[in-house]
């Protein structure tokens, strides 16, 4: 099982992901899209890459163009550093 992180790790390690806040035991990023087909684009990408690394945010497509991104480990029950992992892979994607 990954190890958690505690409070100044995850305050430290939200340094390095743009965008990305805590909310409870997660990290959340929100971004806006083009249009509708951009944002599902986007989806896409975020979901090859979360299969790559076999680890899988919450993800929710509203409006007509917004995605909001939420990442913990569920099985760790909190924060780990693959969360911020993906976070900064997520960041790497075109519209990312």
């Amino acid at each position: 099982m990954a190890e958690l992180l505690d409070d100044r790790e995850i305050d430290e390690a939200l340094e390095g992901v743009a965008g990305w806040r805590r909310e409870d035991d997660a990290i959340v990023r929100d971004l806006e899209f083009a249009d509708f087909a951009a944002a599902i684009a986007f989806v896409d990408a975020v979901a090859a890459e979360a299969e790559a690394a076999d680890h899988h945010p919450d993800i929710l497509v509203h409006g007509w163009n917004k995605v909001r991104l939420s990442v913990t480990n569920h099985s760790a029950g909190g924060l780990t550093r693959a969360d911020f992992a993906l976070a900064a892979a997520v960041d790497a994607l075109p519209g990312g």
